[in-house]
């Protein structure tokens, strides 16, 4: 009998949600159905508004975009299921990421926040969904970040090999798999993947991402920038260490450097070499038995940060869809994979790479409140445009 799972994931990048459909029989994750379904525009920018440091919005302005992504996630859920022909009935539980809105793990009363109302996706679904991950891990004194290295380990782990995964969101994080079981798994966030690159582009060229890294590939990186961007003390501190949008944005490329004095194509290249040299810097430093590195999330897509990051590493760089998963669906399929861990009573996190005192069962259960057919994609949801 199948082992059915359903994982939800919307990061830093805000284009929109990943659905992953999961079969975990014989506790092997397997894709089974994928569905996309991206944010209108008015979402993304209600979201970017939320998401910036230090600004003060209205309590009605963020209850609202919490309910409304609920209704979007449940769409996303029963689109999956339309397209599976799988009825809600057959699902154990879905995981929900939720939108982060803000991460500081390092304040004096830290938290880590994401919205999207779980009540919302289990009453539209009649399925049983946990979400709100990473803040019992923070109560339990860790960063909340990264969750996915368990999933990692659970997945990619080789006994014959020493392994770094490399996800590259908006923010860039890094699971080192040592080939001996017993030894210690280290994971944490190594700085920018694509955030600033998107960021910079937006300003410039009014364009969401950099397609294939081609705008970055035509500047000229400036070394010397890129090391006095890599003095901020973040790059230098020890793991656990977690980071976020909310940190590395515009305001931080200003601290360093007057942008304007430079060919904005040349601060793309130099951004783009930003996020590949601080990711190999930090597999060399942390990881130096590495002997192969597999990238998942949507930098895979960038083909001169892939091109930058091999130059300045020596083992291969493969995606990790030659390993079994797409890495456009490991983060959904990760969070399938935890919410199976909290139904079935199991930790979800890794404290060695979170910081925790102690390995804990992950988020709250919002139980579904009924076993029938899969609703059509039309229903219990917004119509997403």
């Amino acid at each position: 009998m199948p082992e059915l799972y359903i994982g939800l994931m919307s990061g830093t990048s805000l284009d929109g949600i990943d659905a992953a459909l999961v079969d975990f029989k014989n506790h092997k994750a397997r894709l089974v159905e994928f569905e996309y379904l991206p944010f209108p525009d008015d979402v993304q920018s209600t979201i970017q508004h939320l998401s910036k440091p230090d600004t003060l919005i209205s309590l009605k302005e963020y209850g609202t975009m919490d309910a409304r992504l609920g209704h979007l996630f449940a769409k996303a859920v029963n689109a999956l299921l339309a397209k599976a022909d799988i009825p809600a009935s057959s699902i154990n539980a879905i995981g929900s990421h939720g939108q982060t809105i803000y991460h500081a793990p390092d304040i004096r009363f830290p938290f880590s926040l994401q919205i999207g109302d779980p009540n919302i996706i289990a009453e539209l679904t009649g399925i049983t969904t946990v979400a709100d991950f990473r803040r019992r891990d923070i109560a339990a004194k860790g960063q909340g970040a990264p969750l996915v290295p368990a999933f990692h380990q659970a997945v990619f782990h080789h006994p014959n090999e020493h392994r770094c995964i490399v996800n590259i969101g908006g923010i860039a994080n890094i699971t080192v798999l040592p080939k001996q079981q017993s030894a210690e798994v280290i994971g944490f966030d190594t700085g920018p993947g694509n955030t600033l690159m998107d960021l910079w582009i937006k300003l410039h060229r009014n364009q969401s991402y950099d397609k294939s890294g081609a705008w970055a590939k035509t500047g000229n990186i400036d070394h010397g920038l890129v090391a006095l961007l890599k003095q901020d003390a973040y790059f230098n501190a020890a793991p656990p260490k977690s980071t976020g949008k909310e940190y590395f944005s515009l305001p931080w490329i200003y601290q360093y450097f007057d942008a304007f004095s430079y060919k904005a194509e040349d601060i793309q290249a130099s951004l783009c070499f930003l996020t590949a040299i601080t990711i190999c810097d930090a597999i060399k430093k942390h990881a130096p038995a590495t002997e192969r590195i597999l990238i998942c999330g949507g930098g895979i897509h960038n083909e001169y940060l892939l091109e930058l990051i091999q130059q300045n590493i020596e083992c291969p760089v493969e995606s990790t869809e030659r390993y079994g998963l797409h890495p456009d669906h490991v983060e959904a399929v990760a969070f399938a994979w935890l919410a199976r861990q909290t139904m079935n009573n199991l930790p979800g996190n890794l404290k060695e790479v979170t910081g925790a005192i102690e390995s804990v069962i992950l988020g709250g259960i919002y139980q579904g409140n009924k076993k029938g057919d899969t609703l059509s994609p039309n229903e219990g949801g917004e119509t997403i445009k």
